[in-house]
């Protein structure tokens, strides 16, 4: 299992596209991925579950990844918060 904390970065915080962007990624690997945030855990790979987090820029973030794949998973997803999503801030 590997766990990483991230900041969200983009101003309008995770809504429609991110989440998007989120689950392609980690839909890509056989690994499990959850999110973590306020006491909450949700299915990444679940385009309704990520946008219930309601992440807005600012908030931190666990990302969960447990499975043969983990680290690349990992490194995919975690880049997407560290670019901010593409946004412009």
């Amino acid at each position: 299992m590997l766990v990483r904390d991230v900041v969200v970065r983009n101003r309008a915080g995770i809504h429609t596209r991110p989440a998007s962007m989120i689950v392609r990624a980690a839909s890509k690997f056989a690994s499990e991925f959850f999110i973590q945030k306020d006491g909450y855990e949700i299915n990444g790979k679940s385009i309704i579950g990520v946008m219930t987090l309601a992440a807005e820029q600012g908030s931190t973030v666990t990302l969960v990844f447990d499975g043969a794949d983990e680290n690349d998973a990992a490194e995919a997803v975690v880049a997407l918060f560290e670019d901010g999503f593409g946004e412009v801030e």
